[in-house]
Formats: C-alpha cells, sequence, structure tokens
C-alpha cells in the first residue's frame, strides 16, 4: 500500500485585473447615486421653494379673537412678511391670539394679543428675567421695549383689557415696524 498523498489546500483563485474592483469603478457607483439625489435637491429648492417656510391664513384666528377682544391687525406690511402660524385659545383666565411671522431677514417674529392679565402674560412670554430698556410711539400707542430671554426683544403694549406683544430675535427695526403697522 502507497502512503496517502499530503493533501494540498485547493489554490485560491485569482481574480483577474478585470474582474476586481478598481477605485475608477467605486467612484463611478458613487457618481450613479449622487447624481439623482442632488438634480432632486435642486428640484426640490429652486422649483419647489423648499426652503421657503409655509404660509397660513390667519384670519380664522383673528375673527376667533375678534369675538373676545379688539384685534389690532397690521396693514401695509409688505409680502417679504410671511404668516407661519396663527392660533386661537380661550385659557388661563383670559383669551390668546398668537401669529407667528418670518421677517424680511428670515427671523422668527411673534405677535400675541391676550385678555390674560400682563403680570401673567409678560413673564411668560419674556422671560422672568426681562428688563425694560425704552420706549417706542407709534401714531396710536407707546409700547414699552423689554429686553427678553437671550437674543430676543420684546415691545409690549398694555390697555385696559388687553395686552399686546411683539417678540422675537429680530432687529428692533423690524419688530417696530410690525408695531406701527397694527391698527
Amino acid at each position: 500500500m502507497e502512503p496517502a498523498a499530503p493533501e494540498t489546500a485547493p489554490a485560491q483563485p485569482r481574480l483577474t485585473k478585470r474582474e476586481g474592483r478598481a477605485p475608477r469603478d467605486m467612484a463611478l457607483s458613487l457618481l450613479v447615486l449622487i447624481v439623482p439625489i442632488v438634480l432632486l435637491l435642486a428640484f426640490y429648492r429652486v422649483v419647489l421653494s423648499g426652503d421657503e417656510p409655509l404660509t397660513v391664513d390667519p384670519a380664522s384666528s383673528i375673527e376667533l379673537a375678534s369675538k373676545e377682544f379688539t384685534v389690532l391687525t397690521p396693514t401695509g406690511l409688505g409680502d417679504d412678511w410671511r404668516v407661519t402660524a396663527a392660533t386661537f385659545k380661550r385659557a388661563g383666565g383670559g383669551a390668546t391670539l398668537r401669529i407667528g411671522y418670518v421677517d424680511p431677514q428670515d427671523e422668527p417674529v411673534q405677535l400675541v394679543e391676550s385678555t390674560v392679565p400682563a403680570d401673567t402674560l409678560v413673564p411668560d412670554e419674556v422671560g422672568r428675567e426681562g428688563k425694560r430698556t425704552g420706549a417706542f410711539r407709534t401714531d396710536d400707542h407707546t409700547w414699552m421695549i423689554y429686553s427678553g430671554r437671550p437674543g430676543e426683544t420684546a415691545l409690549i403694549l398694555t390697555e385696559n383689557n388687553r395686552t399686546v406683544l411683539i417678540v422675537g430675535k429680530s432687529s428692533e427695526s423690524n419688530l417696530e415696524k410690525l408695531a406701527a403697522s397694527l391698527k
């Protein structure tokens, strides 16, 4: 009997250069994936105006609020002021209308009109650390200017049964423009 020949491991098949993956092939594969994504993103941003905030019509909220108190509504603001939210709620011992805007510099601004007592409403909206820093006069009203939460400024108008606040990180001149437009 002949001794058994030692078993040898089968040779690993070698890939030819054509069968292997070259960096160029991987780059082309990624390019095939990236090009449609870039085209879809461009379509979304340019054609569909994907970066623009969604806008709403505040008319129904203003109508509900006007049954509770006299509502100041902006007149004469340009199309570069966009309404992004509008709500009306009865809570906290009063009724509150909130209208959210995006100003011409794309900063958020909130208009709050409420019958909630100013002693409660102002600290809730401006922050407990808010301090009066000045005044702003329009043809119809005198607004108090407050520094509020970090980076925020507030214009506050208090009347007999209503408090109106304009709060935002926007420039003070934009807040004043909104205040001046309220009639």
